[in-house]
Parts: structure tokens; sequence; C-alpha cells
């Protein structure tokens, strides 16, 4: 990755008019994103994650070659020889060897079924050793550690996470912080295994099991080692360059080595005595390092190692002087165990200066935080308002991105300050955050400065005193909310009438989609009607999927279906050979359909009694259950019978982005109701009902409504819930981010809700009354109308099929061809 970001800036800089560059990869890729590893694992092709294609180099005048590893410098030559028996001459030389990573010198390590994890090609290895194991360990419980053994966990080992310390990152979370990790990590069923030194594998030949120094003993058959990394110093240190008794090339604050036609950059080196694995110093050496060569002299002074991760779906940061532990400090600290939860501010001993922290299950305040802690900003009256947010009515801690410094770093990974971002909007119009990734290249590293940068912009645009309105795009001047009432007041009920009265040209991707999406939420008739300005996935009423061919999901309101479903499903799917899967919503996918072969395949399935699940649509997915009551020991209520009344009622919804529901029958929650946008739990008086919680890449639980109601307010506070959403949420925003930006935050939300504080309650009843009397099965509508059946083709003027969709067997299934 450094060596790429040498490239990058190698290539926007006059360098590239006095030096052709040539480039080595031992690896037969270009470089890849290492940090996101794992969804290589779970799927990702190569491709998508290459920092940039190997075409990129060609466009640039450099010369990538993939699969060649160097095997000696020559330095009185100044030459380096392949493992190819090539040679190639050179007048400067950056070595960018990255690490590898760190094996411990155990007895055994050599035996089958240990690997370790670093490479595409290390994931292919484990990937096929897979079927061959039944229980997994991983030594480390560092990100690439722990995501390993959530990785292997999901192809169906038991796992284990073995951890020589007392406690898991201990460089980065104190012992409170690091057992609510402990805490999330158990849920996910992974063992965790602290003060635990690997002293034996043991296994004839090949690996069985582990054996501890405290005389302990764990029975494993594939384990995955990730104890760290080792920097790449062998091609320096036999060239008879410095390097560093723990290991790494030792280099200069210039990047220069003892010798002057030799430099070194990345996690290869030792700098100031020690290696700086993280991406953004590593990316400042190699910036510095173009720079220098360019004529000027900078130095690396060294970093600011916070950091902010995602563990397992678990965030994990900490910045500053996170493990100060001293009598001088005072510290904050907020808990919540039944949350896994926690939060640590260090202040100075007078109160003024905040010095570090941590943060873990919840880190939306790291980019503010870190800022105040490098900026030296003086802190307000009540600190704890960082952690805790708005309570009573007040704001938050009244810090904001105006009282940072223009020299504030905003960017770590491009460095990319405050002053630097305001002069792109200044100066270059930069007046969207796209635009300002453009200009400044900010936010296109690690992504996490993203926020900031929308802050920035508002923040800039109401200084300026102009109006900052979200507006959907250049052919329509106005926001979501502001066309949802136009189209409501004028009864608009096209794409083309709306345009004509409020919008000029003729529109485009964005605005299509969105004003699709608008119209289906407010009148809840058929989108086919209009399928031209639909998305692919609701044009065709299915999810495209690898190769061209989709997918076919029926509901199953409650996940509950009848023996007889269950048989035309399996019918279905044997005569079209479709690949079947079990989801998480409780619903069974079909795939592998060709677009021509889905109103045949829903023909079928509606016979029966089946009806759109709306797997494509931004509307009601599942409302998934427990058993409850009629068969569960522990159960209060019948949570399946009330699962299938509210999502029978709000099927078909249309609203700004997808939405999931849970009900459980009791507080264990099985159904997992708290992690959806409504979440329905038994309690002894009746109901809970939670909302706006998720999910997916950002996990976040829902908050509690309102308590102990019956099931008729339950559906009554449902409706305005949604009613509300649909008319106020920005497009393709979840209901927890909404939930996030509305002003008042939740407490406004249950004064609109369930207090009916603007006395529209009735009104938003009203309204979702009249969207659920509109409903209409889609695909019932599609089977039983020639004329919108017809679309469904491969090509608009033929019926012809597309021959070239290809498949592969896999466990007695098919799975797409890779291209």
């Amino acid at each position: 990755m450094t060596g790429y970001k040498f490239c990058e800036k190698f290539a926007s800089s006059l360098l590239k008019e006095q030096y052709e560059l040539v480039v080595f990869g031992e690896e037969p890729h270009p470089a890849y994103d290492r940090v996101h590893l794992t969804s290589y694992y779970t799927g990702t092709v190569p491709d998508e994650l290459l920092l940039a294609p190997a075409g990129w180099y060609d466009e640039h005048n450099i010369d990538l070659l993939t699969n060649e590893k160097v095997t000696a410098i020559d330095r009185e030559a100044k030459t380096v020889s392949s493992e190819k028996e090539k040679t190639y001459s050179y007048d400067i030389l950056v070595l960018a060897t990255g690490s590898s990573a760190f094996v411990p010198p155990i007895e055994g390590i050599e035996k089958e079924g240990v690997f370790v994890y670093r490479t595409f090609d290390d994931i292919d290895k484990i990937k096929k050793y897979i079927p061959k194991a039944s229980k997994a360990a991983v030594i480390g419980g560092g990100l690439l550690g722990l995501e390993a053994a959530k990785a292997v966990l999901d192809d169906g080992l038991p796992t284990s996470i073995i951890e020589f310390a007392s406690r898991l990152m201990p460089r980065q979370l104190d012992p409170q912080g690091a057992n609510i990790l402990k805490s999330k990590l158990e849920n996910f069923d992974l063992e965790v295994l602290l003060n635990k030194s690997t002293e034996k594998i043991t296994g004839n030949g090949k690996l069985e099991g582990l054996q501890f120094a405290d005389g302990s003993s764990l029975d494993a058959d594939l384990l995955v080692i990730s104890a760290g990394i080792r920097p790449r110093d062998e091609l320096a240190r036999s060239a008879g360059l410095e390097v560093h008794q723990r290991g790494g090339i030792v280099v200069n604050s210039k990047m220069e080595t003892a010798d002057p036609s030799i430099f070194a950059i990345g996690e290869c080196v030792v700098v100031h005595n020690m290696v700086w694995g993280l991406v953004a110093p590593c990316y400042e050496m190699a910036e510095i390092l173009v720079n220098n060569i360019g004529g000027q002299s900078q130095e690396f002074l060294g970093f600011d190692l916070s950091s902010k991760l995602k563990l397992i779906g678990t965030d994990v940061a900490s910045f500053g002087e996170a493990l100060v532990e001293s009598d001088k400090i005072k510290t904050i600290v907020y808990e919540n165990k039944s949350r896994g939860i926690y939060k640590r501010l260090n202040i100075s001993e007078d109160g003024k200066y905040l010095l570090g922290g941590i943060l873990v299950g919840e880190a939306e305040e790291y980019n503010m935080l870190k800022q105040v802690v490098n900026n030296k900003i003086a802190l307000p009256e009540n600190p704890e308002d960082f952690i805790l947010g708005a309570r009573g009515g007040e704001g938050a801690a009244g810090i904001g991105v105006g009282d940072l410094p223009d020299t504030a770093a905003i960017c770590s990974c491009e460095n990319i300050t405050k002053g630097d971002i305001l002069s792109a909007i200044e100066t270059d119009g930069a007046e969207s955050v796209p635009k300002i990734k453009k200009c400044t290249k900010a936010g296109t590293g690690c992504g996490g400065c993203a926020p900031m940068l929308d802050d920035l912009l508002t923040h800039y645009m109401k200084s300026q005193g102009r109006e900052v309105r979200k507006t959907i795009c250049e052919h329509f001047d106005y926001t979501r909310q502001e066309l949802y009432d136009l189209i409501k007041i004028n009864e608009f009920k096209s794409y083309n009438e709306l345009i004509l009265a409020y919008g000029k040209g003729s529109g485009c991707e964005t605005c299509k989609p969105v004003v699709a999406s608008l119209l289906a939420s407010i009148w809840n008739d058929l989108i086919t009607k209009q399928d031209t300005i639909q998305d692919t996935n609701d044009r065709f009423l299915a999810n495209i999927q690898q190769r061209g061919v989709y997918s076919v999901v029926p509901r199953i309101p409650g996940g509950e279906i009848t023996p007889e479903k269950l048989i035309v499903i399996g019918q279905v799917a044997k005569k079209y050979d479709l690949y079947t899967k079990i989801t998480g919503g409780q619903r069974i996918d079909l795939f592998g359909a060709r677009v021509d072969q889905l109103p045949a395949i829903w023909e079928e399935l509606i016979d029966a009694g089946f009806e759109s699940g709306h797997a494509y649509g931004k509307s009601l997915r599942t409302v998934k259950s427990c058993v409850g009551s009629t068969w569960c020991r522990y159960g209060m209520h019948d949570s399946v019978s009330f699962a299938i009344e509210v999502e029978d009622r709000y099927k078909g919804l249309r609203s700004p982005h997808k939405l999931k529901g849970g009900v459980s029958g009791c507080v264990r929650e099985c159904a997992e109701a708290r992690g959806k946008d409504f979440g329905i739990i038994a309690t002894e008086k009746g109901w809970n009902l939670f909302v706006c919680g998720n999910g997916g890449a950002n996990p976040r639980h829902a908050d509690l409504l309102a308590s102990d109601i019956d099931k008729e307010i339950v559906v009554k506070y449902l409706d305005r819930f949604l009613m509300y959403y649909i008319k106020t949420a920005e497009p393709l925003t979840r209901t927890s981010k909404w939930l996030a930006s509305l002003e008042g935050g939740l407490g406004y939300l249950k004064d609109v809700v369930v207090k009916d504080s603007l006395g529209i309650g009735n009104k938003l009843e009203e309204e979702m009354a009249e969207l659920i009397s509109h409903y209409k099965c889609e695909w019932t509508e599609v089977v039983r109308t020639p004329e919108l059946r017809n679309k469904f083709r491969h090509f608009v003027n033929s019926d012809e099929i597309d021959n070239n969709i290809k498949f592969v067997p896999l466990r007695d299934q098919k799975i797409p061809a890779k291209a």
C-alpha cells in the first residue's frame, strides 16, 4: 500500500518528467487494500480491493512488474536482480517491502493445518482447507486476528481466539474496554482465551491441538496465526544496509538509509526507533520521500497513532493518551454493559484539556475528540457531553468544526487540513462532499473523515449566510421533503408531470429513482407502470446478482410457513435449477433466475399463495419472529401472530430506505428485534416498542420509544413513526441515521409520535391507512397483465435469451461462473 502511495504521489509530481519508474511486486496482483483483507475471504473479488488497476500504472507510464520478486541488490553496480534471473539498473532505489506475518517460534509450527493471514494467497489456502477441519483456533487478538476468527466461524467452525496478553488489544484498550469487547465477541460464539502462551502444536504431521505454558490444552485442526507483523528487511540486510536489532531497515527522518541512493518507506522501516504499522504514517513517509527526491527537505517527525477500527461490527477507537494512569489526570467513564458500550475520557488535572480516550461499541464522536486533543482546544464546562450527547434539551459539548484551526488535519491518510478543504470550497467551488473528495483527495483513504467533510461544508455554507439545502440534483432545485409535498399537493402521479412543472431538463440517474420512490411512498401504486425511472432492481422486481441473473424471494410473514408451501418452493427451485438458501430474515432466497424466467417462476409461487417479498425494494422486507408463547416455555406473548399481523399490515410500504422489523416473545430477544428499524419485545404488562436500529456494516441497537403498551397502541405508534420517517428522511437514509440527524433526537421523536406534540398524529395514521388500502402484490399484477409481463426479457427487440450466462457446480447446487 505504501509503494502504491509513492507511485501516486510520483505521478502527480514533476518527477515523472525526470525519472522512469519501475515497480516490482512479489504477488501476481497490483497493490491492494490489506486493511480490508477479510472482505476477500467473504466473497469480494480481488479487483475490487486493488488500490488501482493495472491500467492505471500504464496510464502514468509506470512499469509495473507483478509476480517478480527482487532477490538481491548490488549497491556498487546500482542494480537489482529478480527471481526471474533478470537484472535492472537504478539511479534511485526505494524499498517499500512492507511486512510479513510474525510467526512465533512454536514447536510444531510447520504442521499441516497451520496458516497465516496476510495475503490473497493465504486466504485461498485457508478456504481450501476449511472442509477438512472441524475446530479452529486463531493466535492473536488484533484486528486481522479477530476478523480471521469471525470468518472461519462463519464457515461453520467453532473458533477460539488465543491472546498472550491479559486482555484484548492491550495497546489500545484498558481492562474495562477490553472486557466489553470480549463480551461482544463471545456474543458471536467466539471463545476468547487470555494469558495463553502457546508452547507446542501437537499432531502427527497434521495439527491436532495446542499446548499452553500453563499446562492447559486446546483441540483444534485448523490454526490461523495473526500475532503481529515483522518488517520485510531481508533484502536490505543481505545488501549490507543497517537493520534494527528487532528488525526493520534503519532510516533517518528523511527516509534515507546509509546509502545515498537507497531509501525506504512504510512498515519495513524503523524511524525514531519504532515501526509505524498504520496506513496514515506510512502514506506520509511516501509523500515526504517524493518531495525530498524532488529537491525539498521534509522530515517525518512521528505521527498521531489514534485509530478507529471496526472489529466484527464493533467500533473500537483510541486517541491521544488513551491509557495514561496518573493521580494528576481526571477520568470520565461511561459504561453500558447491556448495550456493549464503553467510553473513557482522560482530562488534564486542571480540567481544561482533553488528553485522550477510548471508545468501544459506539465511536461517532471519535473524529471531533481526536481534533480536540490534537489542537489543544479548551474543554467546555461539561466535557461529559462529548460521550453522553444532548441531555435535557441542551446541546452537546458545544465544540464544532468551526472551532478548529485551519491547520487541523481533517484527513490523516492524505494529510489534508481544514484550510485545504475550505480553500477547495471557496476557490474551486467544491460544494458537495464528492467534489471535496475529488478536489483534495480527503476521505479517499480509510474514509473515516467523511462525516467531518460534510460538517465542514455545512458550517461554511451557513457562515456565508447561504442556505444549506440538500437538493436532489441539478434537475430539481428542491429537497426530498419539498418534492414530497409538491407531489402530494398537486396529486402528480408520474415523473413527467413533476419535472414539467417543477424541474428542468430530462432528469438523471439520481433524481429518477428518488422521484420513483416518492411516488410509490405517497400513492403506493405499481412501480412497474413507470419502470424506466426505476433502478435495475425495482425495474425487474428482483435483485440483480453476479453475471446478470436475479434472485426470487417470496414473502414468508413472520417466518411462518406450511409444509405445503415449503414443497412448492422446493419444486420451483428444482424445476428452474435455482440455488436455494435460508436468509437471516427467515425467508428462502432462490438465486440464478434469468430475467425472462421471472414471470413464470412467480406465477407458480403466486398460484400457491405466495406474494412478493419486496427484497428488491426500499420497502418493508421482513418482520422476524421467535416462536413466542405458542411453543417456547419462556415466551410471554404470541410473537409469531403479532409479527405476521405487522408484516401483513406494512407489506409493500415504500420508504427512503429498506425497513426491517422484529417481534420477540420475551427479553431473551431471539428475534433480534433491537437490531431492526422497529422492534417489538414482549413484557409482563404488554409490549416494548424500539425504533431506529439496524444491523449490517454499522450495527446499532434500537432505542426504546414506548414501554408496556398493548398491541393496538404499538400499531398506532408504528403508523406514526413510519409515516413521519417516510415524510422527512433524506433519500437512502436508514432510520438509525435519520434519528441521528433529527434535531432533538430521540426525545423529539417521542414527543412527535407518543405525545403528538405537533398535533399530526391522527393525520399520520390516516395517511398510513390510505397507503395500506392501496396495496397490491406487484408480482401478481405482472403475471396477470400481458403488457407488464412482456417487459421481462433480455433484449428489448427480441425474445432470445442471454446464452452468455454460465454456472459452475457447488455442493449439489450451482453458482455463477467467474468472468
